[in-house]
């Protein structure tokens, strides 16, 4: 526990029905170990909570503020999703459509029949690439892609699920870029940030490395070559994390070339008020204070019914997902309500939103916590919860 005359300040406001929510927010620092965060909620539209605090740099020389922006990882894959269930909606994508008819090169290797909807809800068999990738593959779209067409599942698709936690976002990205024309970063950018004001990019400029925190990894690098040794399923999962080495981020999360990239699983840049200003947008038009809407509720309704539920095979936990967005669940819940969905971060970061009480939420971070139980977000959403009364 830190000192009180130690902590950095927090600043912001918060609607008085919800000052446990900064006394949670302060205890991210107090208790938690929090260096840099902030935390944004709306009910029905209306902003109750939008807090900050502590530094967005190792040496504590740059104050975070409302408006930095931090690697918030696999919080991208709900904006990617909401993306994705939009041009569903408008007609652009077919989810029983077989990926191949859009994306003819991924047909190889059995993957002829892999529809769309199995990539999104993490059937696909498509976890990790087989065969080693050279270091600095994940920044090259085209080569990423071009693997992963030409790989074989590791299970047959629509069999099982995994989390595909760095695939997700080539995957799905391409359909989408073969589909529109359009990268996914573009797609954001033009569909999704752009319309609702939403402080969220994929494929940061250097424009806005002013107002970005570094993320703390405490791990070293991973190696270039697997580790001998790993075979089936362990190997696997070793590699969805870790093929090619700086997949999932470590050793290169803080450099230029990570943040100019386009790797939509994995290195969206956003704020807790772009985050949440997005989840408000994905509420029934009922819960959303006449805010505006992002998505058809048809497609809404379809990309947040439960499509895979159960063991998974990369996880080995148990998981829950609809199409692109995680489900709460007893072993992870978002909240108490059953229909809130959303999606989690490597070590805290979340975003979603509950269509029973209106909340849309954005939690954002610089320190890397636990992956799956995190204290500091659980925290934040049993305050806000209990503010509701």
């Amino acid at each position: 526990m830190v000192d009180d005359e130690l902590l950095p300040p927090v600043d912001g406001h918060v609607d008085p029905a919800f000052e446990a929510v900064r006394a949670t927010f302060h205890d991210s620092f107090r208790v938690h170990g929090e260096t840099g965060a902030a935390v944004c909620v709306l009910v029905d539209g209306r902003v109750v909570v939008d807090l900050w605090g502590g530094h967005a740099d190792p040496l504590a020389d740059v104050p975070w503020t409302g408006d930095t922006l931090v690697n918030v990882f696999s919080v991208g894959k709900g904006l990617v999703a909401a993306l994705t269930a939009q041009l569903v909606g408008a007609g652009v994508l077919d989810l029983d459509r077989p990926v191949a008819a859009t994306w003819p090169e991924f047909a190889a290797n059995g993957k002829g029949d892999v529809t769309l909807r199995q990539l999104l809800s993490h059937q696909a068999g498509l976890p990790a690439v087989h065969h080693r990738l050279p270091p600095g593959a994940m920044l090259d779209w085209s080569a990423m892609t071009a693997a992963l067409a030409d790989d074989e599942p590791w299970w047959e698709p629509g069999s099982a699920h995994g989390y595909h936690v760095n695939t997700f976002g080539f995957l799905v990205g391409e359909v989408l870029r073969r589909a529109t024309g359009h990268r996914v970063g573009t797609l954001l950018r033009e569909q999704i940030a752009g319309p609702l004001g939403a402080d969220v990019h994929l494929g940061l400029p250097s424009s806005e490395d002013h107002r970005t925190a570094e993320f703390l990894w405490p791990d070293p690098p991973p190696p270039e070559v697997t580790p001998p040794g790993l075979e089936g399923d362990e190997r696997m999962r070793y590699l969805a994390y870790f093929n090619p080495s700086g997949l999932s981020g470590a050793g290169v999360v803080n450099t230029r070339a990570w943040r100019a990239a386009e790797i939509p699983s994995t290195n969206t840049h956003a704020s807790a008020r772009g985050v949440a200003r997005v989840y408000a947008a994905l509420l029934p038009a009922t819960r959303r204070g006449g805010g505006p809407g992002l998505v058809d509720p048809g497609a809404r309704r379809e990309a947040t019914t439960e499509h895979a539920v159960g063991l998974d095979r990369v996880l080995d936990r148990p998981s829950r997902f609809g199409l692109g967005f995680q489900l709460t669940q007893p072993e992870r819940p978002l909240g108490p309500n059953p229909a809130a969905f959303g999606h989690f971060g490597a070590g805290g970061s979340l975003g979603f939103c509950d269509p029973d009480t209106g909340v849309a939420f954005g939690y954002v971070m610089a320190r890397l916590g636990s992956r799956w139980r995190n204290e500091r977000n659980a925290a934040l959403l049993d305050a806000v919860y209990a503010s509701l009364g």
